[in-house]
């Protein structure tokens, strides 16, 4: 019997955008609905915000700037955190006080790829975020979180103190962009078959299986 061909999807989002936070729990259980097909899931940058400076903002301005007032939000993020409670994540708006630009978290999970911890990382970083407050532009929160996936912890301070891969994560960036990505999570299957939005694990089941067989089929043509 032939091994099943492995089907690439590509999970491009940002560590900031709510309904990534809730995207990555959904393909997660997309996946476990088609456990006999096998799938590489690959984690990709996204910004949400590039006008956000390295160095962060307070989460009044960014909400001033991009809503038009704190209240303003008030509305959005109450049928976020229900979408986000319904799947068993807790997003708590109100403990966020700094808007992080995200190139440095896309660098951790770019390092933890390397062990095998992308997923891992992403979820610490937007647990931190979006349940806890943590301030993603602090050094020392970003390197306590890269210990509490396996990373050494002083390592990545030294890593982040330098531009090691900022070009490298600016370009993967650009290029999602430049193929027409501007809404996110978006999950690209095998390269050429793009979803868009944090859709139901079901249809994303569907599509799972309905790539893999046609990749499959291709293979053995």
């Amino acid at each position: 019997m032939s091994t099943l061909k492995s089907l690439q999807i590509d999970v491009v989002s940002d560590v900031v955008c709510p309904w990534c936070y809730i995207g990555k729990h959904r393909i997660e259980s997309a996946l476990a609905l088609v456990p006999d097909v096998p799938v590489k899931l690959n984690f990709r940058p996204f910004f949400l915000n590039p006008w956000v400076p390295r160095e962060g903002i307070s989460r009044e301005d960014y909400l001033t700037k991009k809503f038009g007032s704190v209240e303003a939000y008030k509305g959005i993020a109450g049928r976020v955190v229900a979408a986000a409670s319904e799947e068993g994540l807790v997003y708590r708006p109100e403990m966020v006080t700094r808007q992080p630009n995200t190139t440095d978290c896309h660098r951790l999970i770019l390092w933890a790829e390397a062990i095998g911890k992308a997923p891992e990382m992403k979820q610490r970083l937007m647990e931190l975020y979006f349940r806890d407050g943590g301030d993603l532009t602090d050094v020392n929160v970003l390197a306590q979180a890269a210990a509490d996936i396996g990373l050494d912890a002083d390592d990545v301070r030294k890593r982040l103190a330098t531009d090691e891969d900022v070009a490298r994560v600016s370009a993967d960036a650009q290029e999602a962009a430049e193929k027409g990505i501007s809404g996110v999570p978006t999950y690209v299957f095998a390269q050429k078959y793009a979803v868009s939005g944090a859709q139901d694990p079901n249809l994303l089941a569907r599509a799972i299986r309905q790539v893999s067989a046609e990749i499959n089929a291709q293979a053995a043509e």
